[in-house]
C-alpha cells in the first residue's frame, strides 16, 4: 500500500476518532464548554495538557530549528521546558484555588476593575491569534505533502476538523480530545526516533543514541560518535559547528526568559488546571503532564541530530560532492510539489549541492524535517504516515485550546462580565460558539498568510505573554500592593513595546533585523523578556503614587496564598 493511501487510512481513523469523541462528550451547559465539567482525572487531564502545550511549533518545527541551527536551538528547549516548570510550580494552585476559570476573569477580580478585565482580554486574544497562526500553518505544511493538496487548502480541511469538535464540544470535548491526540501524537514522534537510533547507532533509546558511536550496516561501530560526525559535516559544508552556538549570551539568556515567562502565562494552559475536581489534582496533573512532555523533549535533540546527517548525505552523497537530480532521493522530489524544498542548477552540471554560501543549490524550509524524516530514512509507508497524523494532532490539539480561549474571553469576559450581565446560561453558551467559529476563520487567515516559520511565530506569542499576562498574574498572586492602575498600566506598557518591537523588525524593516540594530542585542524573539521588566517597573511605579488595593483585595490575595480546598471554577 503506498503513502498517500495509507495516510489517508490512518488520518482519516484519528480524524473519525477525534469527532467521535467531541459528539460523545458534547457540553451542555457553560461549565462543561468552559472547563469540562471539572471533573477530569488528573492523569488524562495531564495528557490532554501535554498536547495541548506540545503544538504543531513542538512536533513540527522545533526538531527543524535544532537540526538546522543545532547548539541555538537549545534555547526553545530551555525555555518551553521551564515555563512549565514555572508554571505548575508557582501559579497553577494558586489560580485553582482563586477558582476564575479564565485569566482575564482572574485579573478582572484581583484589581477589582472592568477596565483591567478588559485589557487582559485583549492581551489573550492577541497572544491566541498570533500563536494560532503557526499552528494553522504547520497544518497545511502536513497536508500539503501528503494529502497531495496546496497548503492553503491544508489550512481549510484543518479549519473544518478543528470547527467541528472544539465549537460543538468545548473544553469537554476537546479535553477527552486531546488525550487521544497525545497518543498519536507521542506515538508518530516516538517510532521514527527509535527506528533511526537503531539504525544509526543500535540503541532502541534515542536519547542514548544521541551521545553514542555510529554502527555501519553490519551492526558493528564505526569509531565515530554521532555529534562528532555532525561537527565535521558542518564544518566541511560552511555551517557553523552543529555543537556551538553563534547567537550571543544576552540573546540566549533573553530568548530563554521570553519562552519560560511566556508559557507561564500562556491562557490556553492555564484553564487546564480547572478542569480537574481539586487543588491537589491540579498539582498531581501538572506532574504528569511535565513527565508527558519530556518523553517528547528529550527525543527532539536525538531526533534532530540523526535527521541533520541522513539528510546532508542523501542530498549531497557519501563523497559531499553532490548528487545527479535524476538520481537525487524520492523524498526531495515528493517535497519540491508543495514548493517548501527548491533546487537550483547554479553551475550547471546536474548534482543537487547543500552547503551554506553562494554553492548552495537546496532551499529547504525547516518546517518539513520531522514530517520528511522517515522518507530521508527510508523508514515504512505506515512510519511516514503515522508522522503525518502526529503532526495534525498536535497542531489541531493546540489550536482547539487556543480557539477556546477566545471564545471564552468574548462571551464570559467580555458579553457576561461586562457588556450583558444578565444573559441566560444558553445565550452564553451561543454566543462561545459564534466567537470560536469566528476565531477559526481568523486563525484561517494567518495560516494562509504566516508571518514567518511556525516556531518563530509561536516564539512571538510566547514573548507577547511575558510581557502582558504574566506579570499581571504573579504581581496579583504574590503581592498585596499592586493595584489596578497599576496593573493596567503595565500590561498596556508591556504588550505596545514588545508589540511594536517584533513589528517593527518583523514587518516594518525587516532589512535592519540582525544584531546591529537590535536594542542591547536582543533579537524580536527575545524582546518579550523586556518587556516584562518594563510590565513590572510601570505597575510597582503607578501603584506606588495612585490608591492603595482595598483591604477586601487585600485579604483575597492571603487567603490564595494558602491553596487548599477545591477552589472550583465559578463565574459569579
Amino acid at each position: 500500500m503506498d503513502v498517500q493511501t495509507l495516510t489517508y487510512l490512518i488520518v482519516g481513523f484519528t480524524f473519525a476518532l477525534y469527532i467521535g469523541i467531541a459528539i460523545w462528550s458534547r457540553a451542555g451547559s457553560t461549565k462543561e464548554f468552559y472547563v469540562a465539567g471539572g471533573g477530569v482525572h488528573p492523569v488524562l487531564n495531564g495528557m490532554a495538557t501535554a498536547a495541548d502545550w506540545m503544538s504543531a511549533a513542538s512536533f513540527i518545527s522545533l526538531a527543524g530549528i535544532v537540526s538546522f541551527v543545532g547548539y541555538d536551538g537549545s534555547v526553545y528547549l530551555m525555555g518551553w521546558t521551564g515555563g512549565y516548570v514555572l508554571l505548575a510550580l508557582c501559579m497553577a494552585p494558586y489560580l485553582r484555588k482563586f477558582g476564575k476559570f479564565t485569566v482575564p476573569d482572574f485579573i478582572g477580580d484581583r484589581y477589582y476593575s472592568q477596565a483591567a478585565r478588559t485589557v487582559a482580554v485583549v492581551c489573550a486574544i492577541f497572544i491566541c491569534f498570533t500563536y494560532i497562526a503557526g499552528q494553522m500553518r504547520g497544518v497545511g505544511v502536513v497536508f500539503s505533502r501528503f494529502l497531495e493538496v496546496d497548503v492553503d487548502t491544508g489550512v481549510y480541511i484543518g479549519m473544518a476538523v478543528v470547527f467541528f469538535y472544539a465549537v460543538l464540544g468545548g473544553m469537554k470535548g476537546i479535553t477527552y480530545t486531546q488525550v487521544a491526540q497525545y497518543c498519536v501524537l507521542i506515538f508518530a514522534f516516538m517510532v521514527p526516533a527509535i527506528f533511526i537510533s537503531v539504525m544509526m547507532t543500535g540503541h532502541i533509546i534515542p536519547q542514548i543514541g544521541f551521545g553514542a558511536e555510529l554502527v555501519d550496516a553490519a551492526g558493528n561501530g564505526t569509531g565515530e560518535f554521532l555529534l562528532d560526525k555532525l561537527d565535521g559535516l558542518s564544518t566541511e559544508l560552511g555551517f557553523s559547528q552543529y555543537t556551538e552556538g553563534s547567537k550571543s549570551m544576552v540573546d540566549v539568556f533573553f530568548i530563554t526568559g521570553a519562552l519560560m515567562f511566556g508559557t507561564a502565562g500562556l491562557p490556553h494552559v492555564i484553564v487546564r488546571f480547572f478542569t480537574v475536581p481539586k487543588v491537589k489534582d491540579a498539582r498531581v496533573s501538572a506532574g504528569w503532564a511535565l513527565v508527558f512532555i519530556a518523553i517528547m523533549y528529550t527525543t527532539i535533540p536525538a531526533l534532530s541530530a540523526f535527521s541533520r546527517v541522513n539528510m546532508i548525505e542523501t542530498i549531497n552523497g557519501p563523497e559531499m560532492t553532490g548528487t545527479p537530480y535524476e538520481q537525487s532521493p524520492e523524498w526531495i522530489k515528493n517535497w519540491e510539489k508543495t514548493g517548501l524544498i527548491t533546487w537550483e542548477d547554479k553551475d550547471d552540471n546536474g548534482l543537487i549541492y547543500y552547503a551554506n554560501g553562494p554553492e548552495n543549490e537546496m532551499n529547504i524550509d525547516r518546517d518539513i524535517i520531522v514530517l520528511a524524516t522517515p522518507e530521508i530514512a527510508n523508514l515504512p509507508a505506515w512510519v511516514i504516515a503515522l508522522v503525518a497524523a502526529g503532526g495534525l494532532a498536535a497542531a489541531l490539539s493546540t489550536s482547539a485550546g487556543l480557539l477556546l480561549v477566545i471564545s471564552t474571553s468574548v462571551s464570559h469576559d467580555l458579553l457576561k462580565k461586562n457588556f450583558m450581565p444578565d444573559i441566560s446560561d444558553k445565550k452564553e453558551l451561543m454566543y462561545a460558539r459564534i466567537a470560536a467559529a469566528a476565531g477559526i476563520v481568523m486563525a484561517g487567515y494567518f495560516g494562509i498568510n504566516p508571518p514567518g516559520f511556525v516556531a518563530a511565530v509561536v516564539a512571538i506569542a510566547f514573548g507577547l505573554a511575558a510581557s502582558s499576562l504574566f506579570p499581571a498574574i504573579i504581581m496579583g498572586i504574590f503581592s498585596k500592593t499592586v493595584n489596578k492602575e497599576g496593573a493596567i498600566a503595565g500590561m498596556v506598557t508591556g504588550l505596545l513595546f514588545t508589540a511594536a518591537y517584533i513589528v517593527y523588525f518583523k514587518f516594518v524593516n525587516p532589512s535592519a533585523n540582525n544584531a546591529d540594530n537590535w536594542l542591547f542585542g536582543v533579537s524580536p524573539e527575545g524582546i518579550g523578556l523586556l518587556g516584562m521588566v518594563i510590565n513590572f517597573g510601570v505597575a510597582f511605579a503607578v501603584s506606588k503614587v495612585t490608591t492603595a488595593v482595598p483591604q477586601d483585595v487585600v485579604d483575597m490575595v492571603e487567603s490564595i496564598r494558602f491553596p487548599k480546598g477545591s477552589g472550583e471554577a465559578q463565574d459569579h
